[in-house]
């Protein structure tokens, strides 16, 4: 089976829900998980658009999600930090938490990719996708992704 990353808004290649991005309410999308490997300390969540006209723009950035957690809700709060030790990075707009889609032109894709760590980083809250990926090295269990696509028109 390995580790699967899936949400009930949108299918993998799918288009991401109005809601979730700029247009919408720009609110995080519900994401769920399984499949972790043994050893896993904790996780870690970059969503990014490789698509960006000035390259790769960070939408979200999470880590130190407990080994326990399986699914975040609809709506995560944008807070620097959560009750359960999980923190969050800052996105592309200097932001902490959820930045949702707003592409200037044409289909862009949006990647979620979850990690399994073997380990609790223990970073300040202020931590961006390329800094957590560095962090990260050696520390991967496995990776699982979700696509989703959006557009303007």
């Amino acid at each position: 089976m390995g580790f699967k990353l899936e949400s009930p808004a949108f299918d993998h290649g799918g288009r991401i829900p109005r809601k979730y991005t700029c247009d919408g309410e720009e609110i995080s999308p519900p994401l769920e998980w399984s499949g972790a490997p043994a050893g896993t300390r904790s996780f870690a969540l970059i969503c990014d658009d490789p698509d960006a006209p000035m390259g790769t723009w960070v939408h979200w950035v999470l880590y130190d999600l407990p080994s326990d957690t399986s699914s975040l809700p609809e709506g995560l709060p944008n807070q620097r930090e959560f009750s359960n030790g999980a923190k969050s990075g800052k996105n592309s707009w200097g932001k902490y938490g959820y930045g949702g889609p707003c592409p200037p032109s044409g289909v862009h894709r949006y990647f979620f990719r979850l990690y399994a760590l073997d380990t609790k980083l223990g970073l300040e809250p202020d931590a961006g996708a390329s800094w957590l990926r560095r962090v990260m090295e050696g520390h991967v269990l496995a990776k699982a992704e979700l696509m989703g696509k959006y557009s303007r028109w």
